[in-house]
């Protein structure tokens, strides 16, 4: 299988016609799942899918609920180029015990439809610990998803 770091292709279009709510009325509800190396997971990735999810102790099918950290934002980046974006709170798993290797953060107030795949790089292993996705800076430069 193969796992590639994107923000879906679907989720692009749905952008454009306004199924995505990171705003500060009404926001949708976003989640994230974790997933084996396994997992197929790319820019054909649409909806949230328990296949090739991980399964161990402290983690449930579905994942976490997700907290939008910044609302949908604006600034320059470093390049001088306008950027809007929003980002999430980190994340975490108390007393896990699982092998993961990828994450896909989708919408689940919108049919489950995937938002971003983020790929760990290897195998992350956590036994009888705390697993936590630590999310990039919230800036136009950084933020987990952006659009410039």
């Amino acid at each position: 299988m193969s796992i590639l770091q994107t923000a879906t292709t679907s989720f692009k279009v749905e952008l454009l016609q306004g199924v995505h709510n990171f705003g500060p009325t009404s926001p949708n509800t976003f989640k994230v799942a974790l997933y084996t190396a396994s997992a197929n997971l790319g820019y054909d990735t649409t909806v949230y899918t328990a296949t090739n999810e991980v399964v161990g102790a402290g983690y449930s099918a579905g994942g976490n609920t997700l907290t939008i950290s910044i609302s949908p934002t604006a600034a320059n980046n470093n390049s001088g180029v306008p950027t809007a974006y929003i980002s999430f709170a980190n994340t975490s798993w108390a007393g896990a015990s699982f092998t993961a290797r990828a994450a896909l953060i989708y919408n689940s107030t919108q049919g489950n439809k995937s938002v971003a795949v983020l790929d760990f790089g290897s195998d992350k292993t956590v036994a009888n610990d705390t697993f936590q996705i630590t999310f990039p800076t919230a800036d136009a430069n950084s933020a987990i998803v952006r659009i410039s």
